[in-house]
């Protein structure tokens, strides 16, 4: 306890999201030793600026009770920087939270697997729906799911994850008893029954708009995969992609295919950039960490696929039978392309394209297939050069 009152002042001083508290952690055996040198310390260390010493001069340390009083109201924990139960991964980057601030139980992110989803707020039923089910899936494999409980594509996982009974973190840019999104109360409620709401801000900040690019760092720190669901060109989700490679260029980055829209300009181009893998259900996540979390819990064999899951309704009824994909005599189109090593789902898509504009509507009731599986391999047919969108909910091949 005695240590958190000094980082809660030393982060009252300096602020967050600062390359200052990793500094201080690794230049002193405490922040007790930081504290207790003075002023002159300070300055001796090269790592602050004038202001900065005024700051840390000025604020005074009654102010870490002041948090600790309001945090017990609460029953939030406090997790600081120095202790054992501070996750390793978040430590190890450049600009740490001084003290995390967590309402539930926190799981241990150091020894699971973990999988930050992150997409526009503005989501489309299709992107709601695909994480929602990822969500779902990998939290039933016994993966955790993390994301910032904002609306849209966030909020879909943290839900897929509830319904799964799975364990999901939710990471805000305000404090945790801060009224923002209130549509999202209840989620955040369950979350902390199966997770943890974390956030580096102490009780009663305000959400404001430069908290929640320095809040992606976190998400991104806390996973060991980033998947992006429907993201625009200019959308935050991709400055988290951003720092999750600046905080680790072997991180792992998946983007789930869309549609040619421009909400999912971003999505694509990360894949058409090799930037990221391109994922079509929750099993492309799960395999690219084979041999890296050897667990029973990650047992595909025993688990839903994400096809089956239909958890959100779509307009139509879905096949009883998806695996009795209908397809097309070869002959019959002899424009197509053939012997390209195309999968049994994306023969079935392709050779429902025609020459003419083929709507999409069309394409899913001759597959067979579901609207979230069509959408994805005609987005990989276009990566490949195969067919291309036209006349909006239209396709024809190339």
């Amino acid at each position: 306890m005695t240590n958190l009152k000094y980082w809660l002042w030393f982060s009252q001083a300096i602020g967050y999201c600062t390359v200052k508290a990793k500094q201080v952690y690794n230049l002193y055996d405490s922040i007790e030793e930081f504290y207790l040198g003075g002023e002159k310390e300070w300055r001796l260390t090269g790592l602050f600026s004038n202001n900065e010493i005024e700051r840390l001069s000025s604020t005074p340390f009654s102010v870490a009770n002041d948090i600790i009083c309001a945090c017990n109201k609460y029953c939030y924990q406090m997790i600081e920087l120095e202790s054992p139960e501070y996750p390793r991964c978040l430590r190890s980057i450049d600009d740490p939270p001084s003290v995390l601030y967590v309402s539930g139980m926190l799981p241990d992110i150091d020894d699971r697997l973990t999988i930050g989803v992150v997409g526009t707020r503005r989501a489309s039923m299709y992107g709601i729906k695909a994480s929602y089910n990822i969500g779902y899936n990998l939290a039933k494999s016994g993966v955790t799911v993390i994301s910032g409980g904002a609306l849209g594509i966030d909020s879909s996982s943290h839900k897929g994850a509830l319904a799964a009974d799975g364990v999901t973190v939710c990471v805000l840019g305000c404090g945790i008893n801060v009224d923002y999104l209130r549509e999202n109360a209840k989620m955040r409620s369950d979350i902390t029954f199966r997770g943890a709401v974390i956030s580096e801000y102490p009780p009663d900040t305000p959400a404001n708009s430069y908290h929640f690019p320095a809040r992606n760092r976190i998400i991104s720190a806390l996973s060991d995969g980033l998947l992006v669901v429907e993201a625009a060109k200019k959308s935050g989700s991709l400055i988290t992609v951003n720092s999750a490679l600046e905080q680790d260029p072997q991180k792992k980055i998946f983007a789930y295919a869309g549609p040619s829209d421009p909400h999912f300009y971003g999505t694509n181009q990360l894949i058409k950039d090799r930037v990221a893998e391109l994922v079509t259900d929750y099993t492309d996540i799960i395999k690219a960490f084979d041999n890296v979390y050897a667990t029973t819990e990650l047992d595909l064999a025993s688990q839903p696929k994400d096809d089956i899951i239909d958890v959100i309704p779509i307009k139509g009824k879905a096949p009883d039978n998806i695996s009795g994909i209908r397809t097309r005599d070869l002959t019959e189109v002899p424009v197509h392309k053939k012997d390209i090593g195309l999968t049994e789902e994306e023969e079935a898509v392709y050779f429902c394209v025609r020459e003419e504009p083929t709507q999409l509507e069309k394409i899913i009731e001759s597959t067979g297939l579901p609207v979230n599986r069509v959408m994805s391999v005609l987005t990989l047919l276009e990566l490949k050069g195969l067919v291309k969108c036209v006349q909006g909910r239209s396709y024809q091949i190339i």
